[in-house]
């Protein structure tokens, strides 16, 4: 994957592991889609669009970007599908032990099995946010458990598992599937209430896994796997935006980008949200305009991160 010297051109100074509050790890892997290929490509092609976005949000009144945000070396793992979750898991892990609020960007879904057992492992009581088009609960896939179709069986049985704007799945996944806690799009268009409910089913800390095709292909296509009658652009952020203030976000990904060069909307649109999310994380800290370095992951919000020793496994 190309270099990058900074994430979004941000000035030097905000752009330092030692200074930055925020970690950005992008992990160019496609090992296991089964359709569209190109998700490799789409952290460089997110970098570049983050390149060319203003860094003022209009909505938060804020330049997040302040906080500090370090752009991480790729995780370029491709021996095996194991091999790249090992390598997401321990890179991940690492960061948050430093303290930091880590993001990645992908990459297809099964970079997200590393990312949430890193979180998992050092947080308590966490809930998976998972929103997406498919289920992606196959305990197997191929082969493999580290498939993209797998993305989070391990979260289903090991965390608060939250899915949102699931429109396509495969039969053997209704017996994995909490459908108390699935919520379905073609449900969703119908109730008002969608978001107070899924809100309702979270702990007080959160891991988000944003898979692009959760959104409608009009406004994302550059995705492996489109699927009609997905979320919209407004209601999206109107529900992160009520995550964020009322649960304690310690950390998220973005995954499949599948970029189209004819195409850069998509690419601008992932941009957009990630920088959205963060600036809606560091909200209150953007607007003291407080550039503090101490930030411990998570704070704020009654976190419990769990205690690490020196015999912690990696």
């Amino acid at each position: 994957m190309k270099t990058t010297r900074n994430y979004a051109g941000i000035p030097e100074e905000f752009a330092q592991l030692e200074k930055a509050k925020v970690v950005l790890i992008p992990i160019p892997y496609d090992g296991t889609s089964t359709w569209g290929k190109g998700a490799d490509k789409g952290p460089d092609a997110f970098l570049e669009a983050s390149e060319n976005m203003e860094l003022y949000d209009i909505e938060t009144e804020t330049e997040v970007y302040k906080q500090g945000i370090y752009l991480a070396p790729p995780i370029e793992e491709d021996s095996s599908p194991e091999a790249m979750v090992k390598a997401v898991y321990s890179t991940t892990k690492d960061y948050i032990k430093r303290n930091k609020f880590v993001t990645l960007f992908g990459g297809e879904h099964s970079v997200s099995i590393g990312s949430i057992r890193a979180f998992n492992e050092c947080f308590d009581d966490l809930t998976v946010l998972h929103i997406d088009a498919h289920a992606d609960l196959r305990e197997s896939y191929d082969g493999t458990p580290y498939n993209h179709a797998c993305a989070v069986y391990e979260a289903s049985q090991t965390t608060n598992l939250v899915q949102v704007g699931i429109r396509s799945m495969d039969s053997i996944e209704t017996t994995i599937m909490d459908k108390e806690k699935t919520f379905f799009a073609h449900e969703m268009v119908n109730d008002e209430y969608w978001m107070d409910k899924v809100i309702d089913l979270l702990t007080d800390q959160v891991f988000i896994t944003f898979d692009l095709d959760a959104l409608d292909p009009s406004i994302m296509p550059s995705t492996g796997t489109p699927e009609p009658g997905g979320l919209f652009y407004y209601e999206t952020l109107d529900f992160l935006k009520r995550v964020f203030e009322e649960k304690n976000v310690v950390g998220f990904d973005i995954v499949e980008l599948c970029p189209n060069p004819q195409e850069k909307s998509s690419d601008f649109l992932a941009a957009k949200l990630y920088y959205k999310m963060l600036s809606y994380k560091f909200e209150e800290e953007a607007v003291e305009d407080d550039y503090d370095n101490t930030y411990i992951a998570g704070s704020g919000s009654g976190n419990t991160i769990k205690k690490f020793t020196d015999n912690d496994e990696e």
